[in-house]
């Protein structure tokens, strides 16, 4: 389920991302005859919409992951929507990844990798007591 959450995550930023290079309305209004327009303009925007949608998708999803697992395990594994954004990010938007970039991609796979070997059951890993 987290898996599906950092899917929905990273699916949101880049939604959001595009969303952020539209036209956007003027600052917000001073005078609230003229938010209806300004709103409307916002919800015409689509992929911001949209990804404030995958964010809420998002939220629900991690919820319910969070109500039967554990907190120190659990959300780790959702850091993994950070590798799915640079990813997302160099090919929507051909963004480099550099020497630390790639460091830090490495450093959360590792980490997820020891959190998957540290939480599996004994006779998957293979220890005994």
């Amino acid at each position: 389920m987290v898996i599906g959450c950092t899917i929905f995550a990273a699916a949101a930023q880049i939604m959001l991302k595009f969303g952020a290079g539209h036209p956007q309305p003027a600052l917000i209004p001073a005078e609230p005859a003229t938010w209806l327009p300004f709103a409307l303009a916002l919800l015409g925007n689509f992929p911001l919409v949209a990804g404030y949608v995958l964010s809420g998708f998002n939220a629900m999803l991690l919820i319910l992951a969070l109500r039967d697992g554990e907190l120190s395990v659990l959300y780790p594994l959702y850091s993994l929507s950070y590798v799915w954004v640079i990813a997302l990010s160099m090919y929507f938007f051909h963004d480099h990844l550099n020497t630390w970039k790639t460091c830090g991609v490495l450093l959360i796979m590792i980490g997820v990798g020891f959190l998957g070997k540290a939480s599996a059951p004994e006779s998957v890993t293979g220890s005994a007591k």
